[in-house]
């Protein structure tokens, strides 16, 4: 089978790229910009600010999962593994990138399955195709660029 195991799409935004970031590292704000609607609500969460911090959301079906964060640059980079509560992280990463632009931001979101080994996962995993990460990425532009 003949899959696509990283999907990426990128987007210029045309707004302050630290509001961009900013949306982007503090779990509250995940629901206002999901375009998959697949986050709730955070829980007990705050701004990500390192490597190794935990957030952990309710999703729209009422499952709990936490996110850890395994790449961090202020302003410019953030990735987390994602699964349930207590659980092993299966092995997929969700990652942004901002690069400042003359204008605002490129943006740019990724889902690396690579290294997804549960087979229970593999079919939602497929589900992320880039117009599925497109979404969420529009959403962003909408919400940082109304805060212009």
């Amino acid at each position: 089978m003949n899959e696509q195991r990283v999907v990426s799409v990128s987007r210029e935004v045309h707004a302050d790229p630290q509001v961009i970031f900013d949306l982007i590292a503090d779990p509250a704000q995940h629901p206002r910009w999901d375009g998959n609607n697949n986050t709730q609500e955070a829980q007990d969460s705050e701004r990500i600010t390192a490597v190794g911090q935990v957030f952990v959301m309710l999703n729209t079906s009422g499952n709990m999962r936490d996110s850890q964060i395994v790449e961090f640059e202020e302003g410019r980079l953030i990735a987390w593994k994602t699964g349930p509560v207590g659980e092993p992280r299966p092995g997929h990463i969700w990652k942004w990138q901002v690069e400042p632009k003359d204008e605002g931001a490129l943006v740019t979101h990724t889902y690396d399955w690579t290294a997804l080994t549960d087979e229970k996962r593999i079919e939602r995993a497929q589900s992320y195709t880039p117009e599925a990460l497109q979404r969420s990425v529009d959403r962003l532009a909408e919400l940082a660029e109304s805060q212009a």
